[in-house]
């Protein structure tokens, strides 16, 4: 099989800029993106896309209604492709068995069972959605199960390695494209097929070829590998603060180490996005299903680190604000879960923002890609039945922070290290403060200002009514 026509089920974060690129350096290739959902196929076709990523405008732009497509015309698609990608979203259980930890296989199982009633000729079937290990084999299971007669399947899986707000770049200078199959001549040929794909771009050593289940497992440990960076050094930022290391300095030291690197070595309030907690979880599930509780209690500890923190730096603010926020008025900057993209999911700022709601703050809002409706839902709460007098959404940082007794940083945009923060500390609430939880400002030019400064991982000197965040003091 020469693959002529590849299909996507699934229009999201994965699907879209995949297949985007796919169709750039494949212009030989027909990709058509397929979604159930008339707005977000509505969004692809428009000049507004439905989600933020820089460099993705101008892919779609160069590709779109030449060799790719965005459609709701999911059995035609499936039909006429030689390739089915399937990208649809695998949340965390909220209920029944797993509920908290394992992955919802509901829209891959119906996935496959619409291919297996559509399809009528060959197909390779590819995971791309993150799935636990052997998900390919009930894939399988359900396409053997209903097929027609004469229509063979093979199933890969090929996971992604994108981080947001460098997907493209990701996409297009990859680190590894892995493709895991068969050890079969049929599953072997499948791998080969989708390797000549990515090969119209990708070198040849730079592509992985695995079993079914390696490629499944490795998409799991990298993210795992990399939250748990994280929360290591998020670990240590604790300690700095109570004994006045500088955690930027032990970060440097400690990445210079090349067995280490220095990437993902930044503290900060927390890591959030669609898949390093969901993705943990669904390893510490599997490890409890294989009777591994050692290993299930050693990924687990990597989630408690990170919600430890976004838990001690929430407390840390109300606590610098004399211990009550009830009626203040104050200021988050940045409520994407990361900069350049838009995306909220398990975003440190909703905890923070929640936290302070719980205590009777009034929050004002700014973020230079998310939606106001968005913020909206994310924060929505029964007990808060007046959030829309506690929660006011701005369209820059100046009117944000204008008349607000502190500045709360979540997000780490370019944009907050370029404003003028004479002019904002001339319109706050005296005494003002800036809760850098990014650690990405300039905290020494900040407190000539007059600002009182607090940051992850160090301890500044502080004026009289400030205090270190670990001190039990009253004021």
């Amino acid at each position: 099989m020469t693959i002529k026509k590849i299909c996507c089920i699934g229009a999201g974060y994965v699907g879209g800029p995949t297949c985007s690129v796919i169709a750039l350096k494949c212009p030989e290739i027909i990709v058509t993106v397929v979604d159930k959902c008339k707005e977000r196929i509505a969004q692809w076709n428009s000049d507004r896309l439905p989600i933020y990523e820089p460099g993705l405008d101008d892919v779609v732009e160069k590709c779109r209604g030449k060799n790719l497509f965005f459609s709701t015309d999911i059995e035609r698609a499936i039909e006429e492709a030689d390739l089915i990608f399937i990208s649809v979203n695998t949340p965390t259980k909220t209920f029944g068995h797993g509920n908290g930890k394992a992955a919802d296989l509901k829209y891959v199982e119906s996935a496959a069972r619409m291919i297996a009633q559509i399809a009528t000729s060959n197909k390779i079937v590819v995971e791309k959605s993150t799935v636990p290990v052997r998900a390919a084999e009930s894939i399988m299971n359900i396409l053997n199960a209903n097929h027609k007669p004469g229509v063979e399947y093979q199933i890969l899986s090929n996971p992604e390695f994108l981080a947001e707000g460098t997907a493209i770049n990701d996409l297009i200078n990859a680190d590894r494209v892995l493709i895991g199959g068969a050890n079969t001549p049929g599953g072997q040929s499948a791998i080969e097929e989708l390797c000549q794909v990515y090969e119209h771009w990708i070198p040849r050593k730079n592509i992985l070829t695995t079993n079914t289940w390696s490629s499944e497992l490795s998409k799991l440990a990298a993210n795992a590998f990399l939250a748990q960076k994280i929360s290591s050094i998020n670990a240590l930022s604790a300690i700095c603060e109570a004994t006045g290391a500088d955690i930027s300095e032990v970060a440097v030291a400690v990445g210079m180490d090349k067995r280490i690197g220095k990437e993902f070595l930044q503290a900060s309030v927390g890591f959030g996005g669609s898949c390093f907690k969901k993705d943990i979880l669904n390893l510490v599930y599997i490890s409890e299903c294989l009777n591994l509780p050692a290993v299930a209690a050693y990924w687990q500890q990597v989630i408690d680190m990170n919600e430890y923190q976004k838990t001690r730096f929430s407390a840390g603010v109300i606590e610098s604000l004399f211990n009550t926020v009830t009626d203040k008025k104050i200021t988050i900057l940045g409520f994407a879960f990361k900069k350049n993209t838009g995306d909220t999911r398990e975003s440190p700022a909703i905890h923070v923002a929640k936290t302070l709601l719980d205590e009777g703050a009034i929050l004002h809002i700014y973020d230079p890609k998310v939606e106001e409706s968005q913020i909206i839902e994310d924060l929505s709460m029964d007990h808060v039945p007046d959030l829309k007098h506690k929660v006011k959404i701005y369209p820059d940082a100046y009117s944000a922070t204008k008349n607000t007794h502190a500045i709360v940083l979540c997000t780490e945009w370019d944009e907050f290290m370029q404003l003028d923060y004479e002019r904002i500390y001339s319109e706050m609430t005296k005494p003002a403060y800036i809760f850098d939880g990014r650690k990405i400002l300039q905290h020494d030019r900040l407190q000539k200002i007059g600002f009182i400064v607090q940051t992850i991982g160090k301890k500044l000197t502080r004026s009289a009514i400030s205090r270190s965040w670990g001190s039990q003091s009253q004021i």
